[in-house]
């Protein structure tokens, strides 16, 4: 065993008020039920994180599969100042893995952890204390023999015993981390707990101010945000979070408000980040469209209703001036005050600009068709929301997967039954039509779908809400099918509910047929 010694943190605090911004949407956010996204989305995500000015981008576990070390590889090549980091079980195969997909990163991170509670060690490893010490100093040396940036993670670290946590964390820096990180897991720590911990372990391990400490907070209690903020007090100086707090079970703690809660109270959080907040909701559109995974509306910072006022008290207080009721300007996160009327008489260059205000910048392919798409929309209805626009646009990227484009839909429908779809469609530039029957109009449409094109995939969602309000909003129709192991999402929005559907299941379809090509041909390549 290589001997080594703890580095300096590859991200230096300079000052003790510098709050290191961890994302892993790419990663935690990605294991999330139903929020697979594909390489393309991911690159596109990567980048816009790294321009937003996030520290270290968590790009995804590279032993997970082929696909997962493609993109850490690639994110990797294609960072310019972000720390480029992957996950990493404990065993010494992942880390070499690991270590070959972030080995072209300009500043590359090695995240290896191991579950250090009662409960995990027991049940999970099935492992004595004095064993997961020696696998912690194995697996922590081993990543130091790859990469300078080693971060080590104490998994259900808030159900850990203290005495056993210091030794661990004592170890692991000795072995070469420099950033150790105590996640709460399963999400059942308090801030008041969560702050003692990391004084109480800062203050017990003697090597502790040779590295950064880390909160990684899960949100089943709804604290994931307060416990991190909480974990600052305590002494930790990096934050682990995803955009929109997507993540497994009830998500993790969300970037935009970790960020807007320390930009606004700077008065009781004394600290400071190097993100720019003004790309916190176009970050939030982004990743909300590659997973199909809407914002809730009334979600902080980012939600639809986070700068709206319908109550008269409300509206009357911002009359007069915006703090009796705003604590942030819209602008400040990303959002525009003013906004365009958008009809059927607008340009082409309202339009552009529109979508610039909307956080969408097109190529002039997307463009033009975004632009015909909305004319369309602008004859069928009377007003046009910007949730219309989002719409439309998120409609165009789900196109690109267009192997199968639907030409027409006639539905019966109604009490008397039985419930009829006759479809037509266009597979790889050839026509197709069919008539089915269902157990009323959508599972008559699925069911011409299914007869157009067989496949063994199970619908696992369907979900149907109206983009805006009034009788013709526009229904945007969400769709999750799964085959094989690999699951996919889609969404498509119509004012036509059942044209919707049909459009969302087909570019699931779609998506599924994309993912079996790659399958096939790496398949072939090996």
């Amino acid at each position: 065993m290589t001997e080594t010694t703890a580095a300096t943190p590859a991200v230096s605090t300079e000052a003790t008020d510098r709050v290191i911004i961890f994302d892993t949407t790419l990663r935690d956010g990605e294991q999330c039920p139903g929020a697979s996204m594909t390489f393309e989305e991911k690159l596109e995500v990567a980048e816009l994180l790294e321009t937003m000015g996030v520290d270290v981008i968590e790009a995804g576990f590279p032993i997970a599969s082929i696909g997962d070390f493609e993109s850490v590889a690639e994110i990797a090549r294609r960072s310019k100042t972000a720390i480029i980091a992957g996950l990493s079980r404990a065993a010494l195969n992942d880390i070499d893995r690991c270590a070959e997909a972030v080995k072209q990163a300009k500043r590359g991170r090695i995240h290896t952890f191991l579950s250090t509670s009662p409960v995990h060690m027991k049940y999970k490893l099935q492992k004595e204390p004095h064993q997961v010490l020696e696998m912690i100093v194995a697996s922590v040396t081993r990543a130091r023999n790859h990469v300078e940036d080693v971060e080590w993670s104490a998994e259900d670290g808030t159900r850990t015993e203290m005495d056993f946590l210091c030794r661990c964390v004592e170890a692991a820096i000795k072995a070469g981390a420099t950033t150790i990180n105590i996640p709460d897991t399963v999400g059942y720590t308090t801030p008041q707990e969560y702050e003692a911990l990391f004084r109480t372990v800062r203050e017990r391990v003697p090597n502790s101010d040779k590295a950064i400490f880390s909160v990684h907070c899960h949100n089943d209690l709804g604290m994931a945000v307060a416990n991190s903020l909480a974990g600052l007090a305590g002494g930790a100086r990096q934050i682990e979070c995803t955009i929109n707090g997507i993540g497994e079970r009830a998500g993790n703690a969300a970037l935009e408000e970790v960020v807007m809660a320390i930009n606004t109270r700077r008065d009781v959080l004394p600290y400071r980040t190097g993100i720019d907040a003004t790309l916190l909701t176009r970050a939030s559109k982004m990743v909300s469209g590659v997973t199909s995974f809407p914002v809730q509306y009334n979600k902080a910072i980012v939600g639809r209703n986070a700068f709206a006022h319908e109550s008269g008290i409300h509206q009357d207080g911002m009359l007069k001036h915006t703090q009796t009721y705003e604590i942030m300007t819209p602008e400040s996160v990303g959002v525009t005050k003013t906004s365009l009327v958008m009809g059927k008489h607008s340009g082409r260059a309202a339009f552009r600009d529109k979508l610039k205000a909307l956080g969408y910048e097109l190529g002039e392919n997307a463009l033009n068709d975004a632009f015909t798409r909305f004319k369309d929309l602008a004859d069928r209805k009377k007003v046009i929301y910007d949730e219309d626009i989002e719409a439309l646009v998120d409609q165009g990227i789900a196109a690109a997967y267009d192997r199968v484009k639907l030409l027409s839909l006639s539905v019966i429908a109604g009490t008397r039954g039985p419930q009829r779809a006759t479809m037509r469609i266009e597979v790889d530039g050839q026509p197709r039509i069919e008539e089915a029957e269902g157990n009323g109009p959508v599972d008559a449409t699925f069911n011409a779908i299914k007869a157009l094109i067989p496949h063994t995939a199970k619908l696992e969602l369907y979900q149907v809400h109206a983009v805006t309000e009034g009788t013709d909003a526009q229904a945007e129709v969400s769709v999750r099918l799964a085959e094989d192991g690999k699951v996919v999402t889609a969404r498509a929005a119509d004012p036509d509910t059942l044209v919707a559907s049909a459009q969302a299941y087909i570019t699931a379809l779609n998506k599924l047929s994309v993912k079996r090509q790659s399958v096939n041909a790496q398949a072939a390549a090996s």
